[in-house]
């Protein structure tokens, strides 16, 4: 069976592309080889490549354990981590909330 193949957008292709190039850094700062690198993460040269070219068919999990072989597994942390529209719709709700209380007391 083929996989279907996603769709994404060019605003969210630059930001795997920004990423992949941040891992490569890393690598590079670190003086590891592709070679060696994805041996410690068990993944080929040509995966890791995708990794460093910030390809989208790349799992999460790779991605994860390319950063964990980089001693950066924590950065995945910050993900969504920071999320001030979800707190500005929960803030919403709680004074929505606070007033219909206000209004069924009176």
């Amino acid at each position: 069976m083929a996989r279907k193949k996603v769709t994404i957008s060019p605003a969210l292709e630059s930001i795997l592309k920004a990423v992949g190039e941040n891992i490569k850094l890393a690598r590079l700062r670190r003086k590891i080889t592709t070679t060696m690198l994805a041996e410690r993460a068990d993944i080929s040269r040509v995966t890791l490549r995708k990794v460093e070219n910030g390809e989208s068919s790349v799992t999460m999990s790779t991605y994860a354990n390319v950063l964990f072989c980089l001693g950066l597994e924590k950065d995945l942390l910050h993900l969504a981590g920071d999320d001030p529209l979800g707190r500005r719709l929960q803030d919403a709700e709680l004074t929505h909330t606070k007033e219909r209380v206000a209004k069924r007391n009176k």
